[in-house]
């Protein structure tokens, strides 16, 4: 991760220890403007599917979340799934969200 800030590479490491933690398909974590971060999985039951996204940014707002700096999410996909991306934006328009494999290598930023 070497084009990453450092804290953005810990919110990389986080998602990875989430997707990890539960076996999930995908992991997420964000910051937010006082630099706090949320952590989260990605969510499937019968009555409620969430992204990995989704559900970090869920924790976040649910705390009080005004505004994020970034995301990341570790994933096989090639892209963010565009409703927790839309769900990012929705906070802070130019936060970026930063897609990993599940080796940690960044991907892509959107």
């Amino acid at each position: 991760m070497p084009d990453l800030q450092p804290e953005d590479a810990k919110l990389v490491t986080l998602a990875r220890s989430a997707r990890g933690r539960t076996g999930a398909p995908e992991g997420a974590a964000v910051r937010d403007t006082d630099g706090r971060t949320y952590v989260a999985a990605s969510v499937a039951l019968p009555s409620l599917t969430l992204s990995a996204l989704q559900a970090a940014v869920a924790a976040a707002v649910s705390s009080g979340v005004e505004g994020l700096e970034a995301a990341a999410v570790v994933s096989d996909a090639d892209a963010v799934e565009e409703a927790g991306l839309a769900a990012v934006h929705d906070l802070t328009p130019s936060a970026p969200v930063h897609l990993a494999g599940p080796d940690g290598a960044v991907r892509t930023t959107a």
